[in-house]
């Protein structure tokens, strides 16, 4: 049985823990040990983990954007450009 499927749900489910989980499904689909009812219900939490980590990915994107934005406003040694 896949463990976990609601993994992608949980509010404190971190990025790296999500990607554990995907690795762990992914070597369990790899070897072929699943039963079909188990291998699809493995794929959709790996759907719903991908879905999560794309999110976390957009979410740091934008503040890498953000930041770099304030830093170039900013200008040397912290001085406001106008």
């Amino acid at each position: 049985m896949v463990t976990g499927e609601n993994e992608a749900s949980k509010s404190d489910l971190t990025f790296e823990q999500a990607m554990q989980r995907l690795d762990e499904i992914v070597r369990k689909l790899e070897a072929g040990d699943l039963p079909l009812d188990a291998s699809i219900r493995a794929y959709e939490e790996s759907m719903r983990l991908v879905a999560f980590c794309r999110e976390q990915l957009d979410k740091a994107e934008f503040q890498l954007e953000q930041l770099t934005l304030d830093a170039v406003e900013e200008g040397p040694a912290g001085e406001e450009r106008a």
